[in-house]
């Protein structure tokens, strides 16, 4: 296709590997090369999707136009910031970094040229999400729920920079008003950092949102539930569906909720090579980004001085 978006994917474990599927089979764009460290499963990849292997970050971003940055969090900042100097459009994968220092450092990078930086929170393009945005007017309470089996993958970080932020990001979403105040716990199970956790959020509007993870769980759940006068929605991201209580004259009327199902992840790209074809900002640009990532930070701080007063 003529002006197709050249791109690449450096990362292609567990999730990068479906990057680089959907670029390879998205419109309007064509999968040019990938980039890991693990040769072997570089080559695995680009055989499975007929594209190259890069050798390294820096002629990876001279080869494309745009690039997805799959690696771990703390690898974020020093896989970004050349992509960015080769003027690549990018997609970081949640949360953008493990501190604001590193955040910092990709804006930094990033100013004055004009590139898309887009931030991976796949949520914001569930369906589910598409219809609470629309349906969420006045909220009082929210409750979530995102539960996941233990994996090594992700525990260089706590659970709330690799679980909770997905739900943080939704809130701020959803609740325009100002957090007054924020309680949080966290315990230690199977990595070095907290794998379970609590967050109870107050927002100036009088709105309470109480978030609940886990990644040592045997199942997985992604659950929101939002109160708001007359109305109570229960949405499950996982199956994008979900039911809505609502009182009327007749009484209390019970109504499942019609999602198209869509896959997340391939409206997330479809959606940021629009962006960069169409030179828009992101619905999760690098500053919202930023924002679930400080809030973020903030609640694993009040969570390891809660761990510490108790040593």
């Amino acid at each position: 296709m003529e002006n197709e978006l050249k791109c690449g994917v450096v990362g292609v474990g567990y999730l990068g590997q479906h990057h680089a599927r959907i670029y390879s089979s998205l419109e309007g764009c064509s999968l040019v090369g990938i980039c890991d460290i693990n040769q072997e499963r570089a080559e695995e990849i680009a055989s499975k999707y007929h594209c190259e292997v890069f050798d390294s970050i820096e002629d990876l971003g001279s080869a494309c136009d745009c690039v997805s940055v799959v690696t771990p969090t703390d690898k974020h900042a020093e896989t970004a910031i050349p992509l960015i100097e080769k003027g690549c459009h990018l997609l970081i994968e949640k949360p953008l970094t493990s501190s604001t220092e590193d955040a910092e450092r990709i804006l930094k990078a990033a100013s004055g040229r004009d590139r898309i930086l887009q931030m991976g929170l796949i949520e914001h393009y569930n369906p589910v999400m598409k219809f609470l945005e629309k349906s969420v007017m006045a909220p009082r309470f929210v409750t979530s729920q995102r539960l996941a089996p233990f994996n090594a993958r992700g525990t260089e970080v706590g659970v709330v920079l690799d679980l909770m932020i997905h739900d943080i990001g939704i809130i701020l979403q959803l609740i325009k008003s100002e957090i007054v105040f924020i309680d949080a716990i966290g315990i230690r199970v199977l990595s070095k950092t907290e794998d379970i956790a609590n967050a109870r959020l107050r927002f100036a509007n009088g709105c309470v949102a109480d978030l609940n993870v886990s990644r040592v769980s045997e199942k997985k759940l992604r659950e929101v539930r939002i109160f708001q006068p007359q109305t109570y929605l229960s949405m499950d991201f996982t199956s994008q569906s979900g039911h809505l209580m609502k009182v009327t004259p007749e009484g209390l009327i019970k109504n499942e909720i019609p999602v198209e199902k869509e896959e997340p992840l391939r409206t997330e790209l479809s959606s940021f090579i629009q962006c960069v074809r169409n030179h828009m900002e992101p619905k999760t640009d690098i500053h919202f980004g930023k924002r679930t990532l400080e809030l973020a930070l903030k609640i694993t701080e009040i969570i390891n001085q809660s761990n510490h007063s108790q040593n």
